[in-house]
């Protein structure tokens, strides 16, 4: 049984994937949801290369941090969204232009 085929296979989409999220976080500067999901992309692709190596290898280690990864991620995802919500009551759009007049 050839296990180096799923490997690299799984290895090369998480690597598709965060060159997705990090297109998405460098090219979109409209609006910051879309940030927000592009950086849970690479997050996730994050995660996925440590459940395939966790797998293949056998090791407890990669399942450990993936779970850690998915904590930061939803912490990230929750203060993120208060975020836009208090910037969307603030100024009623959600556009990265005009974070710059949230300075206090």
């Amino acid at each position: 049984m050839n296990l180096y085929g799923p490997l690299s296979l799984l290895v090369l989409t998480s690597f598709l994937v965060f060159w997705i999220g990090l297109t998405g976080i460098f090219f979109n500067r409209r609006l910051v949801i879309s940030i927000l999901l592009a950086v849970e992309l690479t997050l996730l692709s994050i995660n996925l290369v440590f459940l395939t190596f966790a797998a293949y290898l056998d090791d407890i280690l990669g399942v450990l941090m993936a779970l850690y990864i998915l904590c930061v991620a939803a912490a990230e995802s929750a203060i993120g969204l208060a975020l836009i919500i208090i910037f969307y009551r603030a100024r009623r759009t959600i556009s990265v232009e005009y974070i710059s007049l949230l300075r206090g």
